[in-house]
């Protein structure tokens, strides 16, 4: 098939690499504006773009698909069908009816659950103990699309965010040109998905990312991970913020009030409303990360100081 990709983020290149191998004709990349990016703040093309630029690839940068020029190119182009991960905009009717297939998205969720920005995130906050990846057709709604095919991965205790998209964007790469080469067969079948069990996961904030010491060692473990590693867990210390790695729960820790500091010759504790963690990196604002005990080191923790 004839095809258009859409993408922006660096989750996004296993899928152009897997569409780039497979049978069918990549035309161009649709993806968001270059952005300014670093301390020059100088405009910096999507990876979904630089990847275009180094594959010889046409890139449509519209500011909003709505854009006319941008769909005059787009019938010009005339694609089959246009296949989704992680673009960044909201689509418009008139848009989604240009490819005879439609647009099909590659959504990181086992939909309907966690529909929206930030669905492997909520499902590492929300200690779900598997996941998935599903590829449906996009519509007007908020991934609400019926289903081509799905795909599952167990959560593990460890796994940060970035850890899950990126096995997740590997497998569903494979999955996403397995459902193409089954629409240009003739052989996909999308079912609606199903009222019940639809959960919505947006955008985590900067505010969701602030570490509460008050919860429970498992949910403040998993905040830490599903923060990881963006927009990044932090906490306040000497009330400035300092940004906290993945941490580990100790089941038969000492007891430590939350937020109190206990400083161990191999590591640093923290209490939570029920057993402490051990710190893994800390990063003070305009310093490299490091190891808790030399971060702890470093400041000179006294014994009555703790984590707000």
């Amino acid at each position: 098939m004839r095809l258009v990709f859409a993408g922006t983020p660096a989750v996004t290149l296993p899928a152009l690499d897997a569409i780039a191998a497979s049978g069918h004709e990549l035309l161009a990349v649709v993806t968001r504006p270059d952005a300014p990016a670093g301390r020059g703040r100088n405009l910096v093309r999507s990876p979904a773009g630089a990847w275009a630029d180094e594959h010889g690839v046409e890139v449509l940068t519209p500011a909003k698909p709505r854009e006319p020029e941008f769909q005059e190119r787009l019938r010009d182009l005339a694609p089959d069908c246009v296949p989704v991960v992680a673009y960044g905009a909201l689509v418009p009717p008139s848009a989604l009816e240009i490819p005879r297939h439609g647009w099909v998205n590659l959504h990181f969720s086992l939909l309907p659950a966690w529909r929206g920005a930030a669905p492997v995130q909520h499902a590492v906050l929300h200690g779900d103990e598997i996941t998935g990846a599903s590829v449906f057709e996009l519509e007007a709604g908020l991934d609400t699309g019926p289903v081509y095919g799905t795909l599952t991965d167990e959560i593990r205790p460890t796994d940060t965010s970035g850890d899950l998209l990126g096995r997740l964007a590997e497998s569903g790469a494979g999955l996403l040109v397995a459902v193409l080469d089954a629409i240009e067969q003739g052989t996909a079948r999308a079912e609606p998905q199903p009222a019940d069990g639809v959960s919505l996961a947006p955008k985590l904030s900067v505010e969701d990312a602030m570490v509460r010491w008050d919860e429970p060692s498992f949910a403040v473990d998993r905040r830490i991970r599903a923060c990881t590693p963006a927009p990044g867990a932090w906490t306040t210390f000497r009330e400035d913020r300092v940004k906290l790695g993945p941490v580990r729960p100790v089941a038969n820790g000492p007891a430590l009030k939350p937020g109190d500091l206990l400083v161990e010759r191999t590591g640093v504790l923290v209490g939570t409303a029920t057993t402490p963690v051990a710190l893994g990196e800390v990063r003070a604002a305009g310093k490299r990360a490091m190891p808790a005990a030399d971060w702890a080191r470093g400041v000179r923790v006294e014994s009555n100081e703790r984590f707000a």
